[in-house]
């Protein structure tokens, strides 16, 4: 069985899709799959079948900062950080999975999809997951797993979606005969999200992480979003994606997050509406003094953040298609600085002393401004986690020196958009 694996994963075919998944040096990746072939049958045993790989990258939110959850519009890539998956069926009941990255264990009964209150993190959503199947009609069963993952936990790259996406995967190959939409996948991860974790996300993450390339998406229906690849290499234009890991997560800042969602959804709730997609910044405008009123000045200034926003995403497709950089890299930075001052998401108010986001920003802000190239913003959810920056090839070294020495050995990740979404490997 295992000269089986080695000789699969060493066929041409996967070694193609390897090179546009990990880049051309493939062996880290080939000895990744392998070690988790062989922590699979060390767990579950021999069982006589063939184990087969699923990947679900993480994701590089590049315009469109929380926007998704009021039915905005955002720019998204998948990045070549990914959860890796070795599954088999087990004809049971029973989903059964060990994570080597978090050294966990747990089990699942398909026939148990009720929340537990008490039940947090990955369990929690495979039971969401597993749930929403049920609701929209899809089939279920019981399978073997074992997990591996290279995205940052709690970072604003989406491990969460990651795992979530991996998981649709698995039941959309093993048991739905790969039916199910990238749209319908992604709506099971974010209602196992919103109902069992608790955590008021959007559409984004899962969409990005499912989809798979550069892709702007209007959330203006969300049961079917408007889903578009931008056919950009960034490499052509000689600039690097790097995304800088400040050092804290934000695996606790779940009220924070929700907080945004909530604020923009009160200010369209003073105008009769659910949310602001169907209002426009004149109305707000126009309005102010009511509306101050009956809603905070930070809800004024976040919703203020999300129009302008959505304008922002339009722009940045439209000269990434029109092959106009610097207008990009502009438009990238106006994001960061609208998120810092009217979406205020670059930390916890309540802890103004903790401002690892805030650090990493004024390092790389001074660093452009110093070379005069380049771009940088705040990176997904917000008040800690990651920023992203957007540099020259040929300043990348001294960049990436100069953040190590700030914020330690290998804060900085140099990003490569793959073309693939959540996907089978073999």
């Amino acid at each position: 069985m295992h000269n089986c694996i080695n000789d699969l994963l060493q066929s041409s075919s996967v070694q193609k899709l390897f090179k546009s998944l990990y880049g051309s040096n493939l062996n880290p990746a080939l000895q990744r799959y392998s070690d988790l072939a062989e922590a699979f049958f060390a767990h579950f045993g021999n069982t006589g079948k063939q184990i087969r790989f699923f990947s679900s990258p993480g994701r590089s939110e590049i315009g469109g900062n929380h926007t998704d959850h009021n039915l905005g519009k955002v720019l998204a890539a998948s990045i070549n950080l990914d959860c890796i998956g070795a599954v088999c069926a087990n004809g049971t009941n029973l989903i059964r999975i060990l994570d080597i990255s978090y050294n966990e264990t747990f089990e699942v009964d398909i026939d148990k999809t009720e929340v537990i209150p008490a039940e947090k993190g990955s369990i929690a959503l495979v039971r969401g997951i597993l749930q929403a199947f049920k609701q929209a009609g899809y089939s279920i069963g019981g399978f073997d797993a074992c997990f591996s993952t290279t995205v940052i936990a709690a970072a604003g790259v989406s491990s969460s979606a990651s795992f979530e996406m991996i998981l649709c995967q698995i039941l959309n190959s093993l048991f739905n005969s790969s039916s199910i939409s990238v749209e319908n996948r992604a709506i099971a991860g974010q209602f196992a999200e919103n109902k069992y974790w608790n955590k008021a996300s959007g559409l984004l993450d899962q969409m990005a992480c499912a989809a798979g390339g550069l892709v702007s998406i209007d959330f203006i229906n969300p049961e079917k979003p408007l889903l578009k690849k931008i056919p950009f290499d960034f490499s052509s234009h000689k600039h690097r994606l790097l995304i800088v890991n400040t050092g804290k997560g934000h695996a606790d800042l779940s009220q924070e997050y929700s907080a945004i969602p909530r604020e923009m959804k009160e200010v369209a709730a003073f105008f009769g509406k659910s949310t602001l997609r169907d209002l426009s910044r004149e109305d707000v405008i126009q309005n102010l003094q009511e509306l101050r009123k009956s809603c905070t000045d930070r809800a004024v200034m976040r919703a203020l953040h999300y129009f302008d926003e959505n304008d922002r995403v339009d722009a940045e497709v439209e000269a990434l298609e029109n092959n106009d950089f610097n207008t990009f890299l502009d438009l990238v930075r106006s994001s960061g600085n609208s998120s810092w001052k009217y979406l205020q998401n670059v930390y916890v108010p309540s802890h103004p002393e903790e401002q690892s986001i805030s650090i990493a920003l004024a390092l790389t802000e001074n660093f452009i401004s110093n070379h005069k190239k380049g771009s940088c913003r705040i990176h997904g959810g917000g008040f800690a986690g990651v920023i992203l920056a957007f540099l020259p090839e040929d300043l990348c070294p001294a960049y990436t020196k100069m953040m190590e020495e700030s914020l330690g050995r290998g804060c900085v990740y140099d990003m490569e958009i793959r073309p693939f979404g959540s996907i089978e490997i073999c």
